[in-house]
């Protein structure tokens, strides 16, 4: 049954544990952020959504002029596009809706990353004139050669990291503020690949935009190198790494401007009492006018396939529209008029326009057409919203 039929029959309704434990305490939702030691924090969700609020809490109301902090976290899985990024033109939405994989933007630049509990995330949070990548960088990649020197890992100038000088395990965004930054990045552990490379692949092929394009490079994670490698033992060489006085491996102050604390603190950003307004946050990031709103202005171009099962007859047509804050700002359809008269052709395209770039919302819009018209009219018209879905992923 072709979308358009099976939205038509709903318009009248609707539309791997670790044997090593890292040190942490627990949160409490008062004094967390008084005093001027340095924060190394775990989030207890791993909702994808409240762990970029919490990002977006902690350079929003913590004074970092007076601490850095150490942010670590992890989520199921989810796919984050940078803030100025086109998601039809990064990720494969149709596999993540069937797969069930939520679609994220987050507030900073950069490319687009496949997130799982595989993969760990980082975020350092800084005064800006603190701001500094490649420190941050070497965090972790001495971090891994102190517990596994066998590792050859790399920070290089865009800001990744490289396993053998060729195998991308990180890759790094960030957000200049007027007085603060962080910096975050990813640390892949044991992600699912597979699901990796399904999820970045594009949906729509026709697009051309001004967006920020990912780079794609060839990717590894951490434990097809170092089988025996646990995450905790990760986690607590980059805390050692950042607390250097604290640890009986280092004596060196390399790291002393971070000022950490010795252990971590778990933190639950659903804890409003600690955080609060980050649910509001979260609910905006959730939004489809954050994810797909904020997508720069783009066109598609696209020949869209033409079926009539009933005459056994094939043609083919053209697509053109213009999408402005995720919305068809424009639409052209050119289909031979002997295939749909173009009264028809001109109809649809006049129901498009101003109607959200969604699959869903096209196939109800031309859906309302189909009572005014004959079956073999209907037949032509489901194959035509079948192709225009089609070529919007």
């Amino acid at each position: 049954m072709s979308i358009l039929k099976k939205t038509l029959s709903h318009v009248g309704g609707c539309c791997r544990s670790s044997a090593q434990s890292v040190r942490t305490s627990s949160a409490s939702s008062s004094g967390l952020f008084s005093g001027d030691k340095g924060l190394i924090l775990r989030s207890q969700s791993t909702d994808v959504y409240q762990n970029l609020a919490l990002e977006d809490w902690i350079d929003s109301n913590v004074d970092l002029q007076q601490r850095s902090i150490l942010l670590l976290w992890r989520n199921r899985p989810a796919v984050v596009i940078g803030r100025h990024q086109n998601p039809w033109a990064e990720c494969n939405l149709s596999f993540m809706r069937r797969a069930g994989i939520p679609l994220a933007r987050r507030r900073s630049g950069g490319g687009t990353v496949f997130h799982d509990l595989g993969n760990l995330n980082l975020t350092f949070f800084t005064s800006k004139k603190a701001y500094d990548r490649q420190r941050n960088l070497r965090v972790i990649t001495e971090a891994l050669q102190r517990i596994r020197p066998e590792l050859d890992v790399w920070a290089t100038d865009r800001f990744d990291i490289l396993l053998n000088r060729h195998f991308k395990i990180s890759g790094s965004a960030s957000r200049l503020g007027r007085k603060s930054s962080y910096h975050h990045c990813t640390l892949l552990y044991s992600a699912d690949r597979s699901a990796l490379t399904a999820v970045l692949r594009p949906s729509c092929p026709g697009i051309h935009s001004n967006a920020t394009p990912s780079v794609p490079s060839p990717v590894t994670n951490l434990l097809e190198h170092a089988p025996t490698l646990q995450l905790d033992e990760l986690l607590n060489s980059v805390i050692a790494k950042t607390a250097p006085k604290h640890d009986i491996f280092f004596s060196s102050s390399k790291y002393s401007e971070f000022n950490f604390k010795a252990e971590s603190t778990l933190v639950d950003p659903d804890d409003e009492s600690a955080f609060p307004g980050l649910g509001q946050a979260a609910a905006e990031l959730r939004s489809w006018e954050w994810i797909f709103g904020k997508t720069p202005k783009f066109r598609i171009q696209a020949t869209l396939k033409l079926v009539d099962h009933r005459a056994f007859s094939h043609s083919s047509g053209q697509l053109q529209m213009t999408i402005k804050n995720g919305v068809i700002e424009s639409c052209e359809l050119d289909v031979p008029a002997d295939w749909l008269p173009r009264r028809l052709c001109s109809e649809v395209s006049s129901v498009l326009v101003g109607e959200r770039f969604c699959r869903h919302r096209a196939a109800a819009s031309v859906a309302t057409m189909l009572r005014c018209e004959n079956s073999d009219l209907q037949d032509r018209l489901a194959n035509l919203c079948d192709a225009l879905v089609a070529a919007m992923g």
